[in-house]
């Protein structure tokens, strides 16, 4: 039996395992795998694991979600996997940091990100993601409850409910969302309030997962759902449990910044054996 060398990183307590696609591909079942090295207490842990694959300008990816179920993109995977290619590159605040480009391509597309600063082990990126498409207002009922939300994809399927931040209506209304008939491939759900122009409050309740400290898609989902119908600036900082992440919307799409760090690299003893 051949360990796996899994690698963890986070971004603002988003945490992925990051794993070399070629350690896996004999994998007879990549879900089971998935759900065994993210499991908190028995594995791992995390809310994804990453097979990537080394290219030129960076990795391709893809992701599975803690459950096992597939996602096409992360923001914040995509990031904790530039931050493990900027590590290998050795990059450091000396290095020329803006001449930094690193190209991850997923099943949303391909995502460039900007390496903006190396701190105390963090790499900041700025990441583009791309246009968000499909945006409409939906109203859905939710245990005979009508809840007005913002649909929209951003590379994978969200839902924006726009008002009162709670942990309480993220365990009701946003957990029953995530897997409403409404939804056929499931969806993210973001409760989120605007605190100021430039400020928009947010809880995650992440596909696959369940609440999360942080999202980079739910962030750029919340931001144009603010934007679009809660009077929020097309430049807006996004507040979630484990920290603050920028959000623009411009003529060219979606800009997400925020950082990401490496924290370990360990041995997964049970192989591809789950």
């Amino acid at each position: 039996m051949t360990p796996l060398t899994l690698v963890k990183a986070h971004a603002l307590g988003n945490d992925f395992l990051l794993v070399s696609a070629r350690q896996i591909e004999a994998a007879s079942d990549r879900p089971a795998l998935a759900r065994a090295v993210c499991d908190r207490h028995r594995g791992v842990g995390a809310d994804g694991l990453i097979a990537y694959t080394p290219t030129p300008t960076g990795a391709s990816m893809r992701l599975l979600n803690a459950d096992g179920s597939p996602s096409e993109v992360s923001g914040n995977g995509v990031r904790c996997l530039a931050a493990w290619i900027a590590l290998q590159r050795g990059a450091t605040s000396a290095t020329g940091i803006g001449a930094i480009k690193i190209e991850i391509e997923t099943e949303a597309g391909l995502k460039r990100l900007d390496l903006l600063a190396c701190e105390r082990g963090r790499y900041t990126f700025r990441a583009s993601m791309g246009a968000p498409e499909d945006i409409a207002l939906a109203t859905i009922d939710v245990n005979g409850c009508a809840i007005e939300a913002v649909t929209l994809r951003v590379g994978n399927p969200q839902c924006v409910v726009l008002g009162e931040v709670t942990i309480e209506r993220l365990r009701t209304i946003a957990s029953a969302l995530a897997v409403h008939p409404h939804f056929p491939e499931g969806t993210n759900v973001e409760l989120a309030t605007v605190e100021a122009p430039d400020c928009v409050r947010i809880l995650i309740w992440e596909r696959g997962v369940g609440p999360t400290e942080a999202s980079g898609t739910g962030a750029c989902a919340a931001a144009v759902a603010a934007i679009r119908y809660g009077g929020a600036a097309r430049d807006v900082r996004i507040r979630s449990p484990g920290g603050t992440q920028r959000v623009e919307w411009t003529a060219e799409g979606l800009f997400l910044t925020g950082w990401a760090e490496v924290i370990a690299d360990v041995e997964w003893l049970a192989g591809t054996s789950v």
